[in-house]
């Protein structure tokens, strides 16, 4: 569904494209970071396992890069999926809704990249795509990622008690956040 997105897009400070195989390093340079590697589902040390993984078709399809100055800053995740329906209706709830994820190199981070490109994918979710529905979801320790969601006006609907398990903490509390296009429209106006 992004193929028919006209990209990439411009922000006032940033660009944002389809991310190809050749981005693969440039990711895996900030992924492997124990900053960023905390909070992600792999920690990228891999070199072979995050090439075969980052450069799957399916994967590709739905990754956009974030890129500052030329260089990738970033990446974006935008995986459309079907909305829950009732199978009479079902039909009605195809390819819907949008479940969000972001990560930032740390360098780039707290200079407000990942508000401005997310502010961007948000309207590419909600006006190119004419989605109803995005969803974002984090561990409740990472407070800067819940933060940016509220920042960007997404509502929490959940906070789960231990139902995410961290490769070195545990059993984490979760949150879920999600943003209607009303809602985005709402606030765009």
């Amino acid at each position: 569904m992004l193929k028919d997105v006209n990209l990439p897009v411009r922000t006032e400070r940033l660009a944002l494209r389809r991310a190809t195989v050749n981005d693969a390093e440039a990711v895996r340079a900030y992924k492997q970071h124990p900053d960023v590697s905390m909070w992600i589902p792999s920690d990228g040390t891999d070199p072979d396992d995050f090439r075969r993984r980052f450069c799957d078709p399916a994967k590709l399809a739905g990754t956009l890069v974030i890129e500052h100055e030329s260089v990738v800053i970033g990446d974006v995740k935008i995986g459309i999926v079907d909305g829950w329906a009732q199978d009479e209706v079902s039909e009605h709830a195809r390819g819907t809704e949008a479940e969000l994820g972001w990560c930032l190199a740390p360098n780039a981070q707290g200079r407000g990249f990942a508000r401005e490109a997310m502010r961007e994918v948000l309207r590419l979710c909600f006006v190119d795509l004419e989605l109803r529905r995005v969803t974002a979801e984090c561990y409740a320790d990472n407070e800067p990622s819940w933060r940016l969601m509220e920042r960007l006006g997404m509502r929490r609907e959940s906070h789960t008690v231990r139902d995410s398990l961290h490769r070195t903490l545990g059993w984490l509390d979760g949150m879920g956040y999600a943003l209607l296009a009303g809602e985005w429209e709402a606030r765009t106006q």
